[in-house]
């Protein structure tokens, strides 16, 4: 493998070492010549001798100016989800190759998404707060016959690398995925275990609706209040993807009157002002942007980075690499 590569760390100074606990540490360092204990919440000269930066949330712009001081960096590895934070253009011109652990980042968030669809078809929420609330039995049989996770529609907003995963998730489920996304044929969507429909079909057939559509200017208030008066009544919107996909106002006019809920890992802005009304609502489950890698799922993100820095020190492709022509409709 040759001599071990320079990598230098850039991220939130906390990071390291849940990142990379033991053993991931051990094979790190087999591969590299790091100072985990050292890392760059700034750019300066000491990346004259880097050859690879392992990046993380936290981590400032890579632009021009800090490229002029790292003559030697070959590749950028980002152990989280999107690039486009820190990875300005600047870095694709010059041939350097970048790589995300997105698809590690998608399994928890795809996992929070499984979970809450399935509390949500038997309203879970409302009958939890129902039973503190009364302290007396509640005949669940009887009072909430409509419930249940047979034969229920869940419609998914964008086949990201979360939507996808959600949808192999719901595959042993006795449910009915449906499947909006500009960018699938109706072929496609079948392979992925959905039915491939328009929003506003979406919206007026599902149960549950799941948001996990890219940020982008485009998809600013997609959900509107059009799609929203569509859903039926009793339904659950789930939005682990960006706030700004959601016309908030809109949403909370539904959300007052009591017709629908909604589950919120992300708000606009986050989290929502201290005297927003989605603090205090019944049929609102906020969540403070927790869908993603936390505690010892962060692990996962580390091991996808060293797994890529040890493929770049063999002379191997990465497995996971940031097509530059892409990330305009990325998340």
């Amino acid at each position: 493998m040759g001599e071990p590569l320079t990598v230098a760390l850039a991220m939130a100074a906390h990071l390291p070492p849940r990142l990379f606990p033991p053993p991931l540490d051990d094979r790190l360092r087999a591969v590299a010549s790091i100072q985990l204990d050292r890392v760059l919440t700034s750019f300066d000269s000491a990346l004259a001798d880097v050859d690879v930066l392992i990046t993380g949330w936290g981590c400032p712009m890579i632009d021009e100016a800090v490229l002029a001081d790292a003559p030697g960096l070959r590749a950028v590895i980002h152990a989280a989800g999107s690039v486009k934070a820190h990875v300005g253009p600047a870095v694709f011109d010059r041939g350097i190759v970048v790589s995300s652990a997105a698809t590690a980042n998608a399994r928890p968030v795809a996992e929070y998404t499984l979970a809450m669809i399935l509390l949500a078809n038997k309203e879970i929420l409302s009958m939890a707060q129902r039973y503190r609330a009364e302290r007396r039995p509640i005949h669940a049989i009887d009072e909430y016959p409509a419930v249940g996770n047979l034969g229920r529609t869940v419609g998914i907003i964008g086949a990201s690398l979360v939507g996808r995963h959600v949808l192999r998730l719901l595959a042993p489920f006795d449910l009915h995925p449906l499947l909006a996304d500009p960018y699938l044929t109706a072929a496609d969507a079948a392979e992925l275990g959905a039915e491939l429909v328009e929003l506003p079909e979406l919206f007026r057939r599902s149960d549950v609706v799941s948001v996990h559509a890219p940020a982008l200017p485009e998809t600013r208030g997609m959900i509107d209040a059009t799609l929203l008066a569509m859903l039926p009544d009793g339904a659950t919107l789930i939005n682990t993807a960006r706030g700004s996909l959601i016309d908030e106002g809109a949403l909370m006019a539904h959300l007052r009157t009591g017709r629908i809920s909604a589950i919120l890992d992300v708000t606009e802005p986050e989290p929502p002002a201290a005297d927003s009304p989605l603090w205090d609502l019944p049929n609102v489950l906020l969540t403070p942007h927790a869908a993603g890698a936390v505690g010892t799922e962060l692990a996962r993100l580390g091991a996808t980075a060293v797994d890529e820095l040890t493929r770049f020190a063999a002379g191997e492709p990465l497995a996971f690499p940031v097509d530059p022509a892409r990330l305009a409709v990325m998340a």
